[in-house]
């Protein structure tokens, strides 16, 4: 009999919990729903966060490690998804790996998931990250790859932001491409290539006048050709 009380306790207890579970679920999906009406980030996060808990889902924990990149927390975004590479990773969890991996300063690491987002979907956008982080990396012969390629495939309406001056501006992707193929001359040869970097940085302000990068490399490669000038005419011992 006490067997038998115990197993009919035990089993209430289930469905108690259960019952509890869903509407705990119910109640942090319209949680979710109000925080999405009001624009609350924070609110968005925490609603996520529970439900996951309460009911786990790889969606789920995608969704909130991409909430977490596009609110600048890169940490908490490869906490919640990890850094490993797989096959059966959602377009989601490729890009935040890859953004968040850029932006925690870890380009070796960003690289295999870049050229998985290329290798899902080719684009030029695409392939100036994979440019500039294997730029980064001194992977020369593949950053120029990327960028023959971005040359061939950028269109008119494709912009880069920049962000070195107190108000940041946008060129065209090509423009963008341009000045990293400049940087790939330069860094083949940084001794004997600085006029032919800078006579790329001179073509790329052609098209693009206001790209106030390209002056401030321009004048720093100028300023390395001098010093370089002054070295060599100094009279030997």
């Amino acid at each position: 009999m006490k067997r038998l009380l115990g197993l009919i306790l035990l089993a209430s207890s289930f469905m108690l919990n259960a019952q509890s579970n869903s509407e705990l679920i119910k109640h942090y999906e319209a949680y979710y729903k109000q925080m999405k009406a009001q624009g609350d980030v924070q609110g968005i996060i925490n609603g996520m966060t529970h439900l996951n808990l309460l009911a786990p889902s790889q969606a789920r924990k995608d969704t909130l490690a991409y909430l977490y990149m596009t609110e600048g927390k890169y940490m908490q975004a490869l906490n919640t998804i990890g850094i490993e590479k797989s096959t059966t990773d959602s377009d989601i969890a490729v890009e935040v790996k890859a953004l968040s991996l850029k932006s925690v300063k870890q380009p070796e690491l960003a690289i295999g998931f870049f050229e998985e987002m290329f290798k899902r979907k080719p684009n030029a956008l695409i392939a100036y990250e994979l440019a500039e982080l294997n730029l980064q990396t001194q992977k020369l012969v593949e950053a120029e790859k990327h960028i023959t390629y971005g040359l061939a495939n950028s269109k008119d309406d494709m912009k880069k932001a920049y962000y070195e001056k107190q108000t940041p501006y946008e060129v065209s992707l090509k423009a963008a491409f341009m000045y990293l193929n400049a940087l790939v001359i330069y860094n083949k040869d940084t001794k004997t290539n600085i006029d032919a970097a800078v006579d790329v940085l001179d073509e790329t302000l052609k098209i693009a006048p206001n790209f106030n990068l390209i002056q401030i490399t321009k004048n720093e490669l100028l300023r390395q050709k001098q010093a370089l000038q002054a070295q060599a005419a100094q009279p030997k011992n």
